[in-house]
């Protein structure tokens, strides 16, 4: 037995923290809201080609001047073809075309390759179809995890994946960043990642609980927590460098996809680790929780 690091000796600390940052994340979801992307508030997306190089900052400043302060401007591809996005506007399904004449008046030759209006019905579709999607999921995992294992696992389960989703919305809103369909494919992702840590912290737990007679409970999970550390922290770490690469040389399009799973990574190690462990010590698991029941109608040597 190598308990290195007593991880619960801090869960009090750990617990403040997560509860702090639980509750300043539900707080400015609903004084602040999310700021919603084109997906979901509904807009006018516009994707033009120019023949050199142009300053997106120039777009943006045109665009302002002519009665569109809020668009979103970024290259799409290339350096050559820039991808914009507008905002509802009491839909207007003749933006697109406004917007290109205003950019055909700079002395860059201009080609219009699409026009995409999203009406604010179908954004609100999205929404709706979206959060329904990830209460379905949560929903599916607390079956499975309670049939998996034992239901004090499934609470901590659940509780550390809507402490992820929630602090990871909680951050989105407090700095206005874009919420779009990327966005939440990120979250859908983050679920599946931090669950998948889950999964196998509470199987190490599990196993030590059944194998393990001589160490309390607390030991026991630091034992375990130990145990799965190198795994744990090998596996956030090569899958932070994929983000990192993503988020830095991925372009504008994909930068809250990744941005939103760099921080679901941090927030779902912290949370299988703490939150997780945390729970199943406010729930009480003893190892009686976790044997194994003997069939009936045989005695202790396993005869009949």
């Amino acid at each position: 037995m190598d308990i290195r690091f007593k991880f619960m000796k801090f869960r009090k600390i750990a617990g403040v923290i997560s509860i702090t940052l639980f509750l300043i994340s539900c707080i400015s979801l609903g004084f602040r809201g999310l700021s919603l992307g084109l997906d979901f508030s509904g807009g006018t997306l516009i994707e033009v080609s120019y023949e050199s190089p142009i300053s997106l900052e120039s777009i943006r400043n045109d665009l302002e001047e002519n009665g569109y302060p809020d668009s979103q401007v970024v290259n799409f591809g290339t350096n050559l073809d820039v991808l914009i996005k507008v905002a509802d506007q009491g839909g207007n399904s003749s933006i697109g075309e406004s917007i290109f004449n205003i950019l055909s008046d700079q002395e860059i030759p201009i080609e219009l390759k699409r026009v995409e209006f999203v009406g604010p019905q179908v954004g609100d579709e999205l929404r709706d179809q979206g959060g329904l999607g990830m209460i379905v999921a949560l929903f599916m995992i607390l079956m499975y995890v309670a049939f998996r294992f034992q239901y004090k696992f499934a609470l901590g389960a659940v509780t550390a994946l809507a402490h992820d989703v929630v602090i990871i919305l909680g951050i989105f809103s407090i700095f206005s960043w874009d919420f779009d369909l990327t966005v939440l494919a990120a979250l859908l992702a983050v679920i599946g990642y931090s669950l998948n840590d889950t999964i196998v912290v509470s199987d190490r737990i599990r196993e030590n609980f059944r194998t393990e007679r001589v160490l309390e409970p607390m030991d026991m999970i630091d034992l375990s927590l130990n145990q799965m550390l190198g795994r744990t922290l090998v596996t956030s770490f090569t899958t932070l460098l994929v983000l990192f690469a993503l988020f830095i040389f991925g372009g504008e399009l994909i930068r809250g996809f990744s941005l939103a799973l760099i921080i679901g990574v941090v927030i779902g190690t912290y949370s299988s680790i703490y939150v997780v462990a945390n729970m199943l010590m406010s729930l009480t698991l003893t190892q009686d929780d976790l044997a194994i029941p003997e069939p009936e109608g045989v005695d202790f040597d396993g005869m009949p």
